[in-house]
């Protein structure tokens, strides 16, 4: 396999970081249908089996036997879907550990091996659930800031400046997003901790934000039009039948784990990507000194 380094490109490029991610998914593709399974296409499988489960056994048709469903096994239901959904959570982020681990490894011109991005993944767990739990709590408490100072400007000013104040708002939070886009490759690869690696990503992505809201945006965008038309195949389906029959059950299950997992294998292998474009951009590193951390 041959590096695909080349000279220090003038500026961060959408274009490129397309290219090199599909060029990188079509070189491993063993390695990526491995990891997906494991970490990603059978947990989500399993969690779809247990919701498109309860969605069956709900009869929509008598609106009397829904209202009085026995609240003890509501509970039971929603705690088992809770930890389902934490589970499939941290598979999630080793599996983009692992297709950062593997990625960076294509592109410094080695055959990734999925025992190594495996490892990789497994051994920074506990700092990138850290780093997880800290993007969400920023992510709740911005939007608890945004609707308190929403509900002391209405009644003031009236929806239109409310509108604009909350646009006000939501621009800084997304360029805080973006800033801490390639947190987890600074995270398994430079091994900086969580706040570290935070700092570092915002120095990276310093003056190329606006073109990875532009790559984000299309892989976002791409995302909900692939994810919407499974959805509304399967929904007009169950509309049309009323209910589920077991094979409709297992092939929604299949179909929606599927969808899911090939969005999050091109977003993680385009965040890796966007990782290495930005150290070139910025250093100009090279993917073959990337790895030297590993020597």
């Amino acid at each position: 396999m041959v590096s695909t380094t080349l000279e220090r490109p003038d500026k961060f490029r959408i274009g490129r970081v397309f290219s090199n991610s599909f060029a990188v998914i079509g070189r491993n593709p063993g390695l990526l249908v491995g990891l997906a399974a494991l970490f990603s296409a059978l947990p989500a499988l399993v969690l779809n089996l247990w919701n498109y489960r309860n969605l069956a056994n709900l009869d929509f048709a008598d609106s009397e036997s829904m209202a009085v469903a026995d609240p003890s096994a509501v509970l039971g239901n929603s705690l088992i879907s809770m930890a389902f959904g934490l589970i499939y959570f941290v598979l999630a982020l080793l599996f983009q550990s692992s297709l950062v681990r593997g990625t960076i490894e294509d592109l410094n011109g080695k055959r990734p091996a999925i025992g190594d991005c495996i490892q990789i993944a497994l051994r920074c767990m506990f700092p990138t659930l850290g780093m997880g739990l800290v993007v969400f709590l920023t992510m709740i408490l911005a939007l608890v800031v945004t609707m308190f100072v929403a509900g002391m400007l209405i009644p003031v000013f009236g929806n239109i400046i409310v509108f604009i104040a909350f646009i006000a708002l939501v621009v800084p939070g997304i360029m805080l997003f973006l800033g801490i886009s390639v947190s987890v490759p600074v995270l398994i690869q430079e091994r900086l901790g969580v706040f570290g690696s935070m700092s570092r990503s915002r120095a990276l992505t310093k003056g190329s934000r606006w073109s990875l809201f532009g790559l984000l945006l299309v892989l976002f965008l791409a995302a909900i039009v692939i994810q919407m038309a499974f959805a509304l195949l399967f929904g007009f389906t169950f509309a049309i039948t009323g209910s589920l029959s077991t094979v409709g059950l297992v092939v929604g299950a299949i179909g929606s784990a599927l969808v899911s997992t090939v969005v999050s294998t091109l977003m993680s292998v385009a965040i890796a990507v966007s990782y290495v474009e930005l150290r070139q951009v910025k250093e100009g590193t090279g993917v073959d000194e990337l790895a030297e951390i590993f020597a």
